[in-house]
């Protein structure tokens, strides 16, 4: 006798197994977040050089050590303190100079400050030295704010109004500018009219 199986599918039985386009999205937003995932996964064996940043091209030159110089400053016999410095290129040669300034430590008083310019040759037991003095200590002026920025040495100078302005109160405050130019350092954009401290 034949009889009809009971597995048999009818249209409403396979209903379910269609394909619909909302079918497809879910599936493809599934993939996608597998694949994201994966690609937040980094093996545990993977080579740390491939993450990390390329190593620079060779050594970078440093600055001179305002500390390892020697001074044309004389102090009769009183140390020399090296009281601020600022780092750039200021020749553009691509190696940086260091500006120093520099005073005789009285103890008492404001001595005045040089200011100078120090190179170091390519040399690895080389010292520093001074190659310019943008500001002599006979002019009596005391350098803050020291900075190299774009080539120019910045200063704020402090000096006197006249000699009966004890020494250790500057009463005149000027701005000045010193860039390497021709061949040497020339003075610019200084501003003449000292004010008042």
């Amino acid at each position: 006798m034949l009889h009809t199986p009971a597995t048999l599918a009818t249209p409403d039985t396979l209903a379910h197994t269609r394909t619909r386009p909302l079918h497809w999205l879910a599936t493809a937003t599934a993939m996608a977040a597998v694949i994201a995932a994966a690609g937040l996964v980094q093996p545990a064996t993977g080579s740390p050089a491939a993450t990390e940043a390329p190593a620079a091209k060779g050594p970078q030159a440093t600055a001179p050590d305002a500390a390892a110089a020697t001074y044309p400053l004389d102090c009769k016999g009183a140390p020399q303190a090296v009281t601020a410095t600022a780092q750039g290129d200021l020749d553009g040669d691509g190696r940086p100079e260091t500006v120093a300034a520099v005073r005789c430590d009285a103890g008492s008083g404001t001595p005045p400050h040089a200011l100078y310019v120090l190179t170091q040759d390519h040399a690895e037991a080389s010292r520093p030295r001074v190659v310019a003095t943008l500001l002599d200590t006979p002019q009596r002026q005391t350098a803050t704010e020291l900075t190299v920025r774009d080539r120019t040495v910045t200063a704020s100078l402090l000096g006197y109004s006249g000699p009966e302005v004890p020494r250790c109160c500057p009463d005149k405050k000027q701005l000045a500018k010193w860039r390497w130019s021709d061949g040497k350092f020339r003075q610019e954009l200084t501003d003449s009219a000292a004010r008042s401290v």
